[in-house]
């Protein structure tokens, strides 16, 4: 039975996509993000985009928790303007735990500081450019459900961990 290779959850940003919020990509040129795409191992997904968010939108941040508060209803994603996207980076989120276990994703490379993303640190919720440890609500989610999540700074820690996981083999 031909076995493929583990796949990996990627921010769609971090390939050259302009889906940020500010209508911008944030590509990494690295080049174990080119070996993985080389070797067919990228997913790419943008939650936001995926909940039907537009780009550009006005910058969101969460307030009073991170996204493992978000899921459990005690903190709200707020836009800058005053608006509550919180049911939009939900539904994103879900949405990337869906194409997550659709592909077998093993790990996830996510964009840090993103209110969806962010796998360590993420916006304080007072639109003041300051950070705080946190995950975000996509990060959080796929964490509950296996998934390890690594930031666009980690990838020598998420090659690492791919490289130590590779005795496991993912059958379609």
């Amino acid at each position: 039975m031909e076995s493929k290779p583990a796949r990996i959850l990627i921010s769609a940003c971090l390939m050259g996509k302009p889906v940020r919020y500010n209508g911008r990509a944030l590509s990494v040129h690295d080049e174990i993000i080119q070996r993985w795409q080389d070797e067919g191992r990228l997913v790419l997904a943008c939650p936001e985009l995926a909940a039907g968010m537009p780009v550009p939108r006005p910058p969101a941040e969460i307030q009073q928790g991170n996204g493992e508060a978000v899921l459990q209803g005690q903190a709200r994603v707020i836009e800058q303007w005053g608006n509550d996207v919180s049911r939009e980076f939900l539904q994103g989120a879900y949405q990337a735990l869906d194409v997550a276990q659709k592909h077998h994703c093993l790990l996830a490379v996510l964009t840090e500081g993103s209110p969806s993303c962010g796998s360590s640190r993420i916006y304080d919720g007072h639109f003041s450019g300051t950070q705080r440890t946190g995950p975000g609500v996509t990060t959080a989610l796929l964490r509950r459900h296996g998934i390890m999540v690594f930031s666009h700074l980690q990838l020598e820690l998420a090659d690492d961990f791919l490289r130590s996981r590779s005795q496991i083999k993912v059958e379609n």
